[in-house]
Parts: structure tokens; C-alpha cells; sequence
């Protein structure tokens, strides 16, 4: 970053469109550009830092061979070997972090913060005990274990749950995510990404479909058991145009920068299964007709990230409940700021630009308030 007198390095995937974004909001700034170390060569041993250089991880993503390694398999739309993936990840970033202390260098995102935000069990006790308010979930933090449909069946009946959510631990993009509904006489179906093959390999599929009847359902469950499980309660979403509702909030250097609303029919609401993006306008005028605010809601998000403070940025999923009166976090992700040409929110000081040129911002000023000379 020879514009700012500093040298940056992005642990990524050249061909990453994140990557490509940030790169772009460098030379807005004025700010030089990024050296990119790929993921390939970190999990090789071959990565390389220097002294005085500042280093940004970035998703491991859209990289089919990266996939294959950190998987385990080799088609990288399986869902299976998510467990695999997360193990091989975290070890891959702790990696980054010794190499980065080694040579001088200096790491922008916790790699043990990262191990929690990818652990979908941890990440919900964290929130938890920080009192941000969460969907009821028994396996949150060091809670309940489950094996299986059995286990699955039996924590909804101990906790009054007739609908949930099951989920990889390890998961992202809605992968091997169930939205579960039971009801009286024994009625069992699940929505789902996941696609089924006859002989019971799982794939990622754009197409969200519903499989129904009891042992349909434990078949999936029991499948993706092996990877870990998170089972949390399925919360009644607010709805826009007659679609389920929710929104994905962008929060950097503490603040709330930029947020889009996500609309579907399915309970899924991620835009590359189908989703749409909703009038955030409407949804902040659905919550000033309830009663509620918007300012609460964005401050749910900012409480929720604090709870990471070592993460340069974290994307939350904000569930807003029926009436818009009251809010939930879903998840918190690591690296969920790809809002492609959406701009900030009024007054986040974000305004004119996308969230990589709110993140270029935020490292300029950490640079300038820290008074860090870089060769």
C-alpha cells in the first residue's frame, strides 16, 4: 500500500471476487494495492510474510481446488466433510498467524476468533452469554451432542420445539441447513439446499426443495450428523410483500455500515437460493409503524459483533420477529460483507461508498490512531 506508506497482504484466492473488491477500494483510496498470498499456498507451507506488512484474511471460497483440500473430497459441491474443512481451515489461519508473528508481520483478523465464527455451536454460546439475543438453541456452546434424527427428535420433545433448525456446526451459504416442521399425527418435513442421491451422497443444490415423512428426514439428519450438528429454534420471521423477511447487516471497526434486506417463500432467505433483496425503506418503516427502532435493531448487531473484537468485519443475520417489534441474531459470519454496489447507511459515515471501501477507511484510521511507522 505504498499510497499509505504501508504494505498490506491478503490471505485469499486471486480469482476471489472478494479480494478483487477490496483491491478496487485500495485504489479508490489512494491507498496502493494488496500483495495476495493464496490459500493454496498456506495450506502447502509455502507462504511467505514481511516484516512490517499488514495481513487480512479473507475467505478460502471459490476456489474448487482450495475446497477439495480443506474437504476431502473431490467434488467441492458435496456437503460432507464440512468437520474436515473447519479442522483443515482453522489450522490453515492459526498457520497464517505463527508465520505472520515470524516474520514481523502483523495479522488484522483473530485466527482463534475465526475458529468460533466458524463454529456455529460456540459462536451462539458466545452471543449468549453476552446477553444478545439469540434463537433458543440446547447444543448452544458445550450443549447438548447430537448423533442423529434420535437426538435431534428427542431435544425437541424435551424443549417443547415443534419446529427448528438444524444445521452443519461447520456450515456456510445455507449448506446442509434443515428448516424441520413437525405436527400432530406423527406429520415430519424438512426445506432444504440439500440434494439427495439414491445411493445417499449429499450435494449443494440452487434449487430449495422439501422432503416429507419421517424417514426421508432422519436420512438427511443422520447423514449429516457426522459432521456435527447445531439444532436451535425455528423463529416465526416478520414478513414484506407477503415474504419472509430478514436482513444482513455489515458491521466494521464496531459500527453498522451497510445492511440489506433478504426476502423469500422458502425459509431460507440467502440471495443465491432464490432470495431477494427487499426495500430496506419499507422494512425500517415497518418497524417505526410497530413501535420498534431501527437503531435498536442496528445496535443488537453492533453488540453482537463486540463480541468479536479481534474480526476487522463480521456480516450478522438479523431476524426480525412477526410484527417487527423484536429482533434476533441468526448468525454472525466472518466473512459476510459481499454487498456488492450497495452503499452505507445514513450517518454510519459510510455513505458514499461499499463495505470494502468502509473497510479500506476503518484501516487507514487504525493506522493514523496508532501512530505505526511501516517500512
Amino acid at each position: 500500500m505504498s499510497g499509505a506508506g504501508v504494505r498490506l497482504a491478503v490471505v485469499g484466492n486471486p480469482d476471489n471476487r472478494r479480494v478483487t473488491l477490496f483491491q478496487e477500494a485500495l485504489t479508490r483510496a489512494g491507498a496502493g494495492a494488496a500483495r495476495v498470498v493464496p490459500w493454496r499456498e498456506v495450506l502447502c507451507g509455502r507462504a511467505e510474510f514481511a516484516a512490517g506488512e499488514l495481513v487480512r484474511l479473507e475467505s478460502p471460497g471459490e476456489d474448487c481446488a482450495v475446497e477439495r483440500m480443506l474437504r476431502g473430497v473431490e467434488d467441492a459441491t458435496r456437503v460432507e466433510g464440512s468437520a474436515r474443512w473447519y479442522e483443515r481451515f482453522v489450522a490453515a489461519a492459526r498457520e497464517v498467524r505463527e508465520r505472520v508473528r515470524a516474520a514481523g508481520a502483523a495479522l488484522l483478523d483473530d485466527a482463534d476468533e475465526l475458529a468460533v465464527l466458524f463454529d456455529k455451536r460456540r459462536c451462539h454460546g458466545v452471543l449468549r452469554e453476552a446477553g444478545v439475543p439469540v434463537p433458543f438453541s440446547p447444543t448452544s456452546g458445550v450443549g447438548a451432542v447430537v448423533r442423529g434424527w434420535d437426538d435431534v427428535r428427542a431435544v425437541m420433545a424435551e424443549h417443547r420445539l415443534p419446529r427448528v433448525f438444524v444445521k452443519l456446526a461447520h456450515g456456510s451459504s445455507a449448506s446442509g441447513v434443515l428448516a424441520v416442521d413437525t405436527a400432530a399425527g406423527g406429520r415430519v418435513q424438512a426445506t432444504t439446499s440439500v440434494h439427495r442421491e439414491p445411493d445417499g451422497r449429499l450435494f449443494n443444490s440452487l434449487r430449495v426443495r422439501k422432503y416429507t415423512g419421517e424417514a426421508e428426514v432422519a436420512a438427511l439428519v443422520d447423514a449429516l450428523a457426522p459432521d456435527g450438528l447445531h439444532v436451535e429454534r425455528w423463529l416465526p420471521k416478520a414478513s414484506l410483500d407477503g415474504r419472509s423477511a430478514d436482513l444482513r447487516v455489515v458491521v466494521i471497526g464496531g459500527r453498522a455500515t451497510h445492511a440489506v434486506v433478504r426476502t423469500s417463500r422458502s425459509p431460507m432467505t440467502n440471495l443465491h437460493l432464490g432470495g431477494a433483496r427487499g426495500d430496506l425503506d419499507a422494512a425500517r418503516a415497518a418497524i417505526a409503524a410497530a413501535g420498534g427502532s431501527w437503531e435498536h435493531a442496528l445496535a443488537v448487531c453492533e453488540r453482537a459483533a463486540a463480541c468479536f473484537p479481534g474480526f476487522s468485519r463480521v456480516g450478522v443475520d438479523l431476524l426480525p420477529g412477526t410484527g417487527w417489534r423484536r429482533f434476533a441474531v441468526g448468525e454472525v459470519n466472518a466473512f459476510g460483507d459481499l454487498l456488492p454496489r450497495l452503499t452505507g447507511l445514513p450517518g454510519s459515515g459510510a455513505e458514499h461508498g461499499d463495505t470494502y471501501d468502509a473497510q479500506v477507511a476503518a484501516l487507514l484510521r487504525r493506522i493514523g490512531s496508532e501512530r505505526h511507522v511501516y517500512a
